[in-house]
This record gives structure tokens, C-alpha cells and sequence, in this order.
């Protein structure tokens, strides 16, 4: 079995769903006493969530590059980020380190293209859902058509990432925002939508949605289980 080199603490909530995932599959695989090979080195949320609202995207690959870095010393075989947003980080790793790194995009693509979807909408904060380096591993790398909510949807979703959801929150009201978002994509054509930010499995299951939810949170850890076992 490989050992995976966890960055997370990006929140703690979705790292600690990581860490559940990843011991039950390789115990499903395994049999009852088995659990997986882990290092994890567990970022202070508020000092990323600070650079990320500054723009500081250098400070921040610089942190995660450390952190990779530690990772390998303690005999991590495989990177994984816990989190999608600092997957704007993903290149700097794999320039600086020699492991290679399961970006969180890839298991997700592959599982929408093979269920047959190619218009898909994406849900996550503002970095992701705005900025290139996600949509465009998406678009161009897996050929996916992506749809982002409009801009009021945008604000409401990533508002109850960093206000509610990091701090543990599940509020109803925000479920029901989440809902009609979903619903709004599905008709401007997503015959599917990606959870793209960890905390959102949190909030937002399969009865939230008239199309298929593509969790990548689930679907980077089975991914994960699959090569630590390869």
C-alpha cells in the first residue's frame, strides 16, 4: 500500500471527510481490520482564507510547495490537496516536488464522461468557479462544456462557503439558495453539476438536485484508494 500525503486543513470539515473516505475504502478493500497509510499536514484555515482574499497566490504556492516538501520527508508516495480552490497551487507543486499529485479535476471528469455527460454546470467558491485554472483543465484537458451561475448566485454561493459551511454551519436557508442555483443551471442545460468545493457535500445531497451531483470530494478520495492500492 502507498502512503498519501494529505494537505489539508482547507477547511478541517472537508479534511476530516477525507480521512473518514479514504480509511473505509481501503478497508472495504482490505477487510475489517485495514486502514490506510496517511501523513497529513493541516493548514490553519484562517491564514489561507486571508491570502486567498488578498490575492497573495505566491505566498500561498510558496505554503503549499512547504508543505509538499514535508510531506515527502515523512514518506508520502502520493499528493493529494484537499480542497479544490488551492488546486491554483497544483502546478507550483508539481514543479517543486518529485511526488506526483492526483489532481482533484481528473477523477471527476473522467466520471462525468463516463456517464455521458458533456455540458455540465460547477458549484464552488470564487476562485474556482471565475478563474481559469479550474474550468480550463475541465474544458480543455476533458473537453467539457462548463456553466458557472450567474453573478448574484456566484456571491450567494461562495458566501455560504466561507461564512457558514468552513465554520461547520448547515443552514436551511442556504440549502434552499443552493437548490435554486442547481435548478438554474439544469435549465440553462447542465445535465449535471459539479460539487466543486469540499465543504458543499456538507449541504447539498442527490434530493437537492434534478441532475446528477458529481462530489469531488468522494470521487478524489476513491481515486486515491485505487492507486495507494494499485
Amino acid at each position: 500500500m502507498k502512503t498519501l500525503g494529505l494537505i489539508g486543513g482547507m477547511s478541517w470539515e472537508s479534511t476530516s471527510e477525507y480521512y473518514r473516505m479514504i480509511n473505509q475504502g481501503v478497508r472495504d478493500r482490505l477487510g475489517p481490520k485495514a486502514s490506510a497509510r496517511l501523513a497529513l499536514w493541516s493548514f490553519d484555515f484562517a491564514e489561507i482564507a486571508a491570502l486567498q482574499a488578498a490575492g497573495e497566490w505566491h505566498a500561498l504556492d510558496a505554503l503549499m510547495v512547504d508543505a509538499a516538501r514535508r510531506l515527502e520527508a515523512a514518506g508520502a508516495e502520493l499528493l493529494l490537496i484537499c480542497t479544490n480552490s488551492v488546486h491554483k497551487s497544483a502546478p507550483a507543486i508539481e514543479a517543486a516536488c518529485a511526488l506526483p499529485l492526483l489532481h482533484i479535476v481528473d477523477p471527476c471528469a473522467a466520471a462525468l464522461k463516463a456517464d455521458g455527460h458533456a455540458k455540465v454546470g460547477l458549484l464552488g467558491t470564487a476562485f474556482t468557479m471565475e478563474q481559469s485554472f479550474y474550468r480550463a483543465r475541465l474544458e480543455e484537458q476533458h473537453g467539457l462544456e462548463v456553466l458557472i451561475p450567474e453573478a448574484d448566485d456566484r456571491a450567494e454561493v461562495h458566501r455560504v462557503i466561507y461564512e457558514e459551511l468552513v465554520a461547520g454551519r448547515i443552514e436551511p436557508a442556504s440549502r434552499e439558495a443552493y437548490r435554486g442555483v442547481i435548478a438554474r443551471l439544469a435549465a440553462r442545460g447542465a445535465t449535471a453539476i459539479i460539487l466543486g468545493c469540499t465543504e458543499i457535500m456538507l449541504l447539498i445531497g442527490p434530493e437537492d438536485s434534478p441532475v446528477p451531483l458529481y462530489d469531488t470530494t468522494r470521487l478524489h478520495a476513491e481515486a486515491a484508494v485505487m492507486l495507494a492500492l494499485a
